[in-house]
């Protein structure tokens, strides 16, 4: 019994998520990104940190890091949630090559720290055609809030689309000039969990919240 709640308690502890730095020469160059530890689980260890490494390779090349015309780099992450065996983030890259601006772009990862498992919204959502309902949220969002769309405007999420978890809600959210205009930044849509309740499977992850809503 003793040995079950030890292992009850490693299930539902945030995993511990530290910095590491790319080594660069360049002064202007400032690479930053996540590893995480899980010493009871290395094998989901290894998958995590290779996942996370991956996606940052790929950012690294989509935002000119081996451009001789790169002028600025910054890199940073940021941890959305933690817990109840989710590990939710986003890999943030700012970079300029010359212009008018740089340009940034945020790539979002969404992990079960029990299997390794890279989340989409159909793993969270289900088969359901969830994009309608969703959409209809962000619209009536976009209207409260007066955001000024890019032509044309914005009807329907993608069934990919651009996600994170924070608190009880999922953030759908948008790239720079996605739906708007730069002056607008990322245009970010959280949703609670609650009113998404109808739309969420039982076997989805996000029954793990639901209770403590």
């Amino acid at each position: 019994m003793e040995h079950r709640r030890k292992d009850d308690v490693l299930k539902n502890t945030p995993v511990l998520v530290t910095t590491r730095t790319l080594p660069n020469p360049s002064p202007s160059v400032s690479i930053v990104y996540p590893e995480v530890h899980l010493p009871h689980l290395p094998v989901v260890q290894h998958s995590l940190n290779t996942q996370i490494r991956n996606a940052l390779n790929k950012l690294l090349l989509d935002q000119n890091y081996y451009d001789p015309n790169l002028v600025e780099l910054v890199v940073y992450f940021e941890v959305k949630t933690n817990e109840r065996n989710m590990l939710s983030l986003t890999l943030i890259a700012y970079s300029f090559t010359g212009g008018a601006h740089g340009m940034t772009v945020v790539v979002p990862l969404t992990f079960d720290t029990q299997t390794g498992k890279k989340y989409t919204l159909y793993d969270l959502l289900g088969s359901k055609e969830f994009e309608k309902p969703i959409s209809d949220l962000i619209r009536k969002k976009i209207e409260q809030w007066n955001v000024e769309l890019l032509d044309p405007p914005f009807t329907e999420i993608r069934r990919d689309q651009d996600f994170y978890l924070a608190d009880t809600s999922i953030v759908f959210f948008f790239q720079l000039y996605e739906i708007t205009p730069y002056v607008w930044g990322f245009p970010y849509f959280p949703i609670a969990l609650k009113d998404l309740e109808p739309l969420i499977p039982e076997t989805s992850p996000l029954q793990r919240f639901l209770p403590f809503l």
